[in-house]
């Protein structure tokens, strides 16, 4: 399993978060069209902006193919690790699942963003729920400090259950309340997604245990994180399933990354109303979404 640091949606505490709102601003769609700040996600997870004051153009910033797979008929498949989840009284799981099972309709104008993104494989379509199964793996608790290649694991056993496999299958490993899958979230990081025997997973932890710091209440609601995050971590597998071997500008950044706790805002889906982040679009060079 090859995990990268910048891949991850970094953990931004609340004085953090505004010491760079005042370093850089949080750039609009419609800004970033001529002007890209120079901020980069340190493996503290903590955005650092580069002291020089510089903008590149805004055609440098854009993302680059690598001649890997992209994602052109996303299947995303959730595992809920533990027993543990049994217990759960926050609603995660019916949150999570609904936001999903709407990515990919017809209303869904948030996920083909990416669809620009040609590959091997093709482009990104989207023809209806990218939501195609959900498990509670509850044979066992989850374990309380789960290694990253326990989370590898767990995602190929989630894959044979669902029997899916392949560039196109996203697995999604959602570790219960009180449990620290990789050092979550002294880690430095709110998720991450990587790659096992080709395929995709995202290190999915229950973003509610840290709070703010990953988004609780940051548009309005208490799970706010888990759609912010989670769909950070799937839109990057959509055009990264692979990485880095996919699309990601010249200093590794993947299109989530570059618009990570920008103009959060909330999209609407036959399934419910969730908060997002945009995502970059090459098309705009800027975030959009």
């Amino acid at each position: 399993m090859t995990r990268r640091t910048f891949g991850r949606v970094a953990v931004l505490g609340v004085a953090t978060l505004l010491a760079l709102v005042a370093a850089t601003g949080i750039a609009s769609a419609s800004t970033q069209t001529s002007t890209s700040a120079r901020a980069t996600i340190a493996r503290s997870g903590v955005m650092s902006f580069d002291g020089t004051g510089a903008v590149a153009p805004a055609a440098a910033a854009d993302l680059v193919y690598g001649g890997g797979f992209i994602q052109d008929h996303v299947a995303v498949y959730l595992v809920f690790w533990g027993s543990q989840w049994t217990g759960d009284k926050n609603g995660v799981q019916s949150y999570v699942t609904k936001f999903f099972q709407g990515l990919g309709t017809p209303s869904d104008a948030w996920s083909r963003v990416t669809s620009q993104y040609t590959g091997k494989g093709g482009s990104p379509t989207f023809t209806g729920p990218v939501l195609k199964g959900t498990w509670v793996d509850s044979g066992a608790a989850a374990p309380s400090r789960a290694s990253a290649g326990a989370i590898a694991a767990e995602a190929r056993k989630a894959a044979t259950h669902f029997g899916a496999s392949g560039h196109n299958a996203s697995v999604i490993v959602l570790s219960p309340h009180g449990t620290h899958p990789d050092g979550f979230p002294s880690g430095g990081f709110c998720a991450w997604h990587s790659a096992t025997g080709g395929l995709p997973y995202t290190n999915m932890p229950y973003v509610l245990d840290a709070g703010t710091s990953c988004g609780q209440n940051s548009v309005g609601s208490k799970l706010d994180g888990f759609s912010i995050v989670g769909g950070h971590e799937y839109l990057e597998a959509v055009s990264d399933p692979i990485p880095p071997s996919g699309w990601v500008d010249r200093s590794g950044a993947e299109n989530a990354d570059k618009c990570a706790w920008k103009n959060l805002h909330k999209i609407s889906l036959p399934t419910g109303s969730f908060a997002v982040q945009p995502t970059w679009s090459n098309k705009v060079h800027g975030c959009a979404g």
